[in-house]
């Protein structure tokens, strides 16, 4: 008999630093629910962001099943989730799957690095909630960013975690395609075994890139052990904003019933990263310098063009998309041939629509914002072009995807610097929101984005690594650690306190 498999998911990335993210803000960037989560991740074009596209496929591919589609939302990365919409999620999510039985399985697509403005670790209650219904036989998949921040309880109440691989993530529907494939094995009767060590780390973001370093390294090691008894390895590189006591670095590896094989893979994945805590350090230039070499690239045509990184001010990590130093810092220093990209500040758009292409004004920047990090800064504006912010993504973390990016403006400040403004808040991820309003990156002499990482997979066949710094800016999202309040991770944790002791501990197992 096919098979039916509830499908369920909500993701969210909490700075506890940033504004609280509401049930208006997960509606205005990603909902949806019963069979339109289906049709969507069945489109040749869908919204979703990988998980449920690559799941559907495996399922699809393997054999008859009935896809029992609940609810989806995701507010990519914001504030803590307002305790009341989550737990009016988690009522709908409940009452839908109690209408829905029996199911045979749960897959659940997650991020992992979620906090509430109660409840600290949303998604175990989510988690757990759904094994309440289901009880204990029923398998239940999920998959995790792996800036996710991983409690016991999350492990304790699925069969399978199974986070991204990639770094820019790239790997969504991948990992959705695996969590399908082992669907299918758990439900054919294999059980699984489960290690869990949680780390006293706390590397800076900028440090996780999964093609190099500890971390790249640590994956690529537990990707090599995977087959015979080990079925997943998944190496979590934390989200440290959320500042809760689930942040820090994770360990999950999952055997297919052989527990002794989980646990010293776990154990010898976390001492291996113990071991090179060290080398998970940023490397940042100052503003000061970005701008004059930005100077020097733009005067020589024959130099590489540069891109640079506003890491500090990533939406994509809780970040208003917003802030003003960099740009200030052109803008006075005479910069040309350079374009930022992409501001959050829909006043700003509504002004430029208004005003039509070809208008001139003095455009008041961030007039709206209340954060004390994203300063006002007026500029002679002159609008290029505007859209609805409507595209599809031309390659990496977004390529293929329906996206959304609200009304949207390219803008030409002072007569020599480009920016690109959006109503929607987001990193830029891919050449396409730029070059959907006609601004051509390849011509370009510079570009600075409000991105972590991410832009490396939609940025990677115009610059090179050399041609790419990041920068030491203001921020919600700053990778310099030391310049956080922090209040609510477990201390000791490195390199806060860079003398303390840890060894990995001689009990991992989870039942």
């Amino acid at each position: 008999m096919a098979p039916r498999i509830a499908l369920i998911g909500f993701m969210l990335e909490s700075n506890a630093f940033a504004p609280v993210a509401d049930e208006a803000e997960f509606r205005q960037k990603h909902w949806i629910e019963g069979e339109d989560i289906v049709v969507d991740a069945r489109s040749p074009v869908p919204r979703d962001p990988g998980g449920f596209v690559g799941f559907c496929r495996a399922m699809d591919e393997t054999g008859p099943w009935l896809p029992v589609p609940l609810a989806m939302t995701s507010a990519g990365a914001s504030g803590p989730v307002e305790q009341g919409f989550f737990d009016r999620f988690v009522r709908l999510v409940e009452e839908r799957l109690r209408a829905a039985l029996p199911v045979d399985g749960v897959y659940i697509q997650a991020h992992g690095a979620c906090r509430g403005t109660v409840d600290l670790d949303p998604e175990g209650t989510l988690f757990a909630a759904v094994r309440a219904i289901v009880g204990p036989r029923v398998p239940v998949v999920a998959t995790l960013d792996l800036h996710a921040n991983v409690s016991r309880r999350m492990v304790e109440a699925t069969d399978l975690l199974i986070a991204y691989l990639t770094n820019p993530h790239i790997d969504l529907t991948d990992r959705g395609h695996e969590a399908g494939r082992a669907m299918r094995e758990l439900l054919a009767g294999t059980r699984t075994a489960k290690a869990f060590v949680k780390l006293p780390i706390l590397p800076p973001q900028v440090a996780l890139l999964s093609d190099r370093g500890p971390y790249g390294e640590a994956i690529a090691k537990g990707q090599s052990r995977v087959g015979g008894p080990i079925l997943n390895v998944s190496v979590l590189g934390n989200f440290s904003f959320g500042d809760s006591p689930k942040t820090g670095m994770s360990v999950v590896v999952t055997a297919r019933g052989d527990q002794a094989a989980a646990d010293g893979l776990a154990r010898e994945l976390a001492q291996d990263l113990w071991s090179a805590r060290h080398r998970f350090t940023p490397r940042l230039l100052s503003i000061k310098e970005a701008t004059r070499r930005m100077l020097d690239a733009s005067a020589g045509p024959a130099k590489p063009a540069l891109l640079f990184a506003d890491v500090a001010d990533n939406p994509g990590g809780g970040g208003r998309g917003n802030t003003t130093a960099i740009l200030k810092s052109f803008l006075d220093a005479g910069v040309a041939g350079a374009a930022f990209a992409v501001h959050t500040d829909p006043p700003l758009v509504a002004e430029a629509h208004r005003r039509g292409v070809g208008a001139r004004f003095t455009a008041l920047l961030n007039r709206d914002e209340t954060d004390p990090g994203s300063a006002r800064l007026t500029a002679e504006a002159e609008v290029m072009q505007v859209s609805d912010g409507e595209i599809v993504g031309r390659r990496g973390t977004i390529g293929g995807r329906r996206f959304s990016l609200g009304p949207s403006a390219w803008l030409r400040l002072d007569g020599r610097l480009d920016a690109v403004f959006i109503s929607i808040r987001h990193q830029c991820f891919d050449t396409e929101m730029l070059e959907h309003l006609g601004l051509r990156v390849p011509a370009l002499r510079g570009l600075v984005l409000k991105s972590r990482g991410h832009f490396r997979a939609g940025f990677d066949d115009i610059f090179t690594d050399e041609q790419i710094r990041e920068v030491d800016g203001p921020g919600l999202a700053t990778p310099v650690l030391t310049r956080v309040r922090w209040t609510g991770i477990t201390r000791p944790i490195w390199p806060l306190d860079p003398d303390m002791s840890w060894r990995v501990p001689d009990d991992v197992a989870v039942a």
